[in-house]
C-alpha cells in the first residue's frame, strides 16, 4: 500500500510538472526570423497573372525582382503601395503609395521620396519587362515601421504610364494595370 501511495505521488508529480512545462512551452513566444525571400504573383486588370516579383532581404534593404509580360511596350511607373489588397481591374483597393515617413512623391522631388517609390520598369516591344532594383527604404522584418510586412501589408503596383520622378502625389504614371499583394 505505501509503494502504491508512492507510485501515484510520482505520478502525480510527473503530471503536474509536465502540465507547467506545457504551460511554459505556451506562452513564451519564440521570435519567428523575417522571411528572406517573398513570392509576389502580379495580376493584370483582367485577374489572370501577368508574371512574378521576388523580394529578397539584402543589407542595403530589399532587392526586388520583377519579370511581367503581355504589358505595353515602353516605361511604366512601378511603386510599392500601402495596402496588401489587389482587386481587379482598378488596384484603387491598394491604397496609396507606401509612405511612413510622409515624404512627397518622387526621387527627383527635394521634399520627397516616399518609401515606396521605385524607379521605372521598362517592357520591351514584345511586352517583356524585367527590372532589378534595390530599396534602401523598406524591410522585410515585421517589427520596423517600413516593414512591408505592417499591418494591413503592402503591394506592387504597375502603372500604365511613366513616372516622372517628381510630381506628387504618383509621378503622373497614370492608371494601375498590375498589382501583387505581398504577403
Amino acid at each position: 500500500m505505501k509503494s502504491m501511495k508512492m507510485l501515484m505521488t510520482i505520478s502525480l508529480g510527473l503530471i503536474v510538472l509536465t502540465g507547467c512545462q506545457s504551460v511554459r512551452s505556451a506562452s513564451t513566444k519564440e521570435a519567428v526570423p523575417p522571411p528572406k525571400d517573398v513570392e509576389v504573383t502580379m495580376i493584370g486588370t483582367n485577374g489572370q497573372s501577368v508574371g512574378m516579383a521576388k523580394l529578397s532581404a539584402v543589407p542595403e534593404g530589399v532587392l526586388v525582382n520583377l519579370q511581367v509580360s503581355g504589358l505595353t511596350p515602353g516605361a511604366h511607373g512601378f511603386h510599392i503601395h500601402e495596402k496588401a489588397i489587389c482587386e481587379a481591374p482598378s488596384f484603387d483597393s491598394a491604397g496609396a503609395h507606401f509612405n511612413p515617413t510622409k515624404k512627397e512623391h518622387g526621387f527627383l522631388n527635394p521634399k520627397g521620396f516616399h518609401a515606396g517609390d521605385l524607379p521605372n520598369l521598362i517592357v520591351d516591344e514584345k511586352g517583356i519587362g524585367t527590372i532589378s532594383a534595390i530599396t534602401k527604404t523598406v524591410v522585410l522584418q515585421p517589427d520596423k515601421p517600413n516593414s512591408l510586412f505592417k499591418p494591413g501589408g503592402t503591394s506592387i503596383v504597375i502603372h500604365e504610364q511613366a513616372d516622372d520622378l517628381k510630381t506628387d502625389p504618383s509621378g503622373n504614371s497614370g492608371k494601375r494595370i498590375a498589382c501583387g499583394a505581398v504577403k
